[in-house]
């Protein structure tokens, strides 16, 4: 149910709030960028942000200064300003101490919050946030002045419209509904001057230097392949703040509300309360795939720890469009390889195939392995003979195989795919004899 906005006065502006919940914890939520409190109920994913946190937690969400419902065209708004109105916000509602939550560069007002303010902050929780806008000699992940003005180009002739999902959100990059929702959104929380504006002043941000003087509980979240803020610049942040606890998360999306939200939000909520919630188990048929760089370990002592991260990134990206592309679900990396389930064999079988060629382009050798069957579900997690199994058939695959259990061949015919009978085999902690085949997907 949305909530009635109200209004606190802070340096004689309006900033508008309002406050879902009524849980023992205060979360005090600080957007990325721009907002709007109302359009945001609007929208299924980041509604469903709002009622995990809510479920335990009192949160208040507000819109800052010179966006959505609160003041417009305020000029240039500083650091120390957006804090003067969170306090604004937390005396209105009664709040003497709240978890700060920011959000991409949400994250840098609350880092600095926290640091100023330890009498009034309970926690610090940042997702997807970066310590700096720039990029310089000794922050070489930020984007440079040319990419920014590049962006900027794209906000004046775009806004308004369809907004493009690529790089904030690539899990929903072809959805309509979500891309529709957002550029409403966006065009009811800012004017294109004020949000070209806004935009620019988070380039200038810089909180290098206050990471230190940061002494309340912090929790640092990030997905791995990030494509708005390098995953570098969250763990630069969680080394530099005192005790931070650093939990990287597989994906690509920076948003929270895109791709596996729910994982997320079970690290926040355990973080805050110490208890993770129990997930629902549940028992489904799916495909479970298995993939695998082949001499991972050598070409990274080859090519040094730095070129090295940068082909596994370059990697990670390409196995999850693929998954993207074929309806595969990321269940896990495992550092050089994934595991992902898929609702039937034939596209798993594709989607491999697929995975295997845009590697070759990386100069990469991959095998994978498939079997289906039930597999038990819980929260995000699979687990079962059926994982356990596909687990076992990775080590029958050469470079470039694909093998499949009797069962996947059997499930697939007619799919155009072809099957080459390799020996029967004993896998280890797998009761029986298993025969295994090579699978030979048609070429796309």
């Amino acid at each position: 149910m949305r909530p009635s906005t109200r209004y606190a006065q802070s340096g004689g502006l309006s900033i508008a709030y309002q406050v879902v919940g009524d849980g023992p914890l205060d979360i005090v939520y600080i957007p990325g960028w721009v907002s709007n409190l109302d359009h945001a109920w609007e929208f299924p994913r980041l509604v469903h942000v709002f009622e995990r946190l809510s479920a335990f937690a009192r949160l208040i969400l507000f819109d800052k200064r010179g966006t959505g419902l609160s003041d417009r065209n305020v000029g240039f708004p500083t650091l120390e300003q957006r804090m003067q109105d969170v306090q604004a916000v937390m005396d209105a509602v009664g709040s003497r101490r709240a978890v700060l939550m920011g959000t991409s560069e949400g994250g840098n007002m609350s880092m600095l919050f926290a640091a100023t303010y330890p009498e009034r902050t309970v926690a610090l929780v940042l997702n997807g946030s970066f310590a700096k806008g720039l990029w310089a000699p000794d922050y070489p992940w930020a984007k440079t002045a040319e990419q920014v003005e590049e962006e900027l180009a794209s906000i004046a002739r775009d806004w308004g419209g369809a907004f493009d999902l690529s790089n904030a959100a690539p899990s929903l990059a072809h959805d309509r509904q979500a891309r529709d929702w957002l550029a409403g959104y966006l065009r009811n929380s800012a004017s294109p001057q004020d949000a070209i504006a806004l935009w620019r002043w988070n380039t200038e941000i810089d909180v290098r230097s206050i990471l230190s003087a940061i002494h309340v509980p912090t929790l640092v979240l990030h997905r791995t392949g990030d494509r708005w803020v390098n995953v570098e610049e969250g763990r630069f942040v969680a080394d530099r703040i005192p005790g931070a606890k650093w939990v990287e998360l597989p994906g690509d999306d920076h948003v929270i509300w895109a791709g596996d939200a729910d994982r997320a939000l079970d690290e926040i909520e355990e973080f805050l309360t110490g208890m993770r919630p129990e997930p629902v188990s549940e028992r489904v048929l799916l495909t479970v795939l298995f993939t695998d760089i082949i001499g991972s370990t050598s070409m990274a002592a080859e090519l040094g720890d730095r070129r090295w991260r940068d082909v596994l990134r370059r990697h990670d990206d390409l196995v999850r469009t693929e998954l993207r592309r074929f309806g595969g679900v990321e269940v896990n990396t495992t550092g050089d390889g994934f595991l992902a389930s898929f609702q039937g064999p034939t596209k798993a079988i594709q989607c491999a195939g697929a995975i295997r060629t845009s590697a070759s382009g990386l100069g990469l050798d991959i095998r994978a392995a498939l079997h289906t069957g039930e597999c038990e579900r819980r929260g995000h997690d699979l687990s079962g003979i059926a994982v356990h199994l596909a687990s076992r058939l990775l080590g029958y695959a050469g470079i470039g195989d694909i093998v499949v259990s009797r069962t996947v061949k059997d499930l697939v015919v007619g799919a155009g795919i072809t099957f080459e009978e390799r020996a029967a085999a004993q896998l280890r902690d797998v009761p029986g004899q298993w025969q295994i085949y090579t699978a030979n997907p048609a070429p796309e």
